[in-house]
This record gives C-alpha cells, sequence and structure tokens, in this order.
C-alpha cells in the first residue's frame, strides 16, 4: 500500500467515528424555578409558560445554587415534584 493511501485511510479510521459522535451529542440541561434539573437528550422547544431554563449539557450549577437531579424518560418536565409529559 502506497504511503498515501494509507494516509487516507487512517483519515477516515479517525473522521468516521467523531462524525457520528457529534449527531450524537445534543443533550441539554433544562431546570424548572423550583430548582429541578434533568437532562433532555432531544432538542426539545418548551413553551414558555413552563417557565425552564434550558442549559447547555456541560452545564453546572454553582456552589450555593439549590438545585437537584430529577432524572425522568420521556419528553416532559417537572412541575410542582411532579414529571408532566407533554
Amino acid at each position: 500500500m502506497k504511503p498515501i493511501a494509507k494516509l487516507v485511510l487512517a483519515a477516515s479510521l479517525v473522521a468516521v467515528p467523531l462524525t457520528l459522535a457529534a449527531n450524537t451529542a445534543s443533550a441539554a440541561i433544562v431546570c424548572n424555578t423550583d430548582g429541578d434539573c434533568w437532562h433532555a437528550h432531544q432538542a426539545y422547544e418548551y413553551r414558555p409558560e413552563f417557565n425552564l431554563t434550558v442549559h447547555p449539557d456541560n452545564w453546572r450549577w454553582k456552589e450555593g445554587e439549590r438545585h437537584a437531579w430529577r432524572e425522568h424518560d420521556g419528553r416532559g418536565y417537572w412541575r410542582g415534584g411532579e414529571w408532566k409529559e407533554f
């Protein structure tokens, strides 16, 4: 195998996994006004009346802020300690 062919093959072996990883990393952290936060694994459009804040997936609350993780499967949001599906 020629050196240029080896270089092209090596580059393609690196590029394909990176492309797949970029397509699956579309998560966000969503928090309500009660301080409940959860991971949204898809990009949802929340209605303004839900009073939610959407953060990037790498967001972390600051020391002294009152938040708690409350995970749940499915499409919805936490309100008053209950999961509301939409």
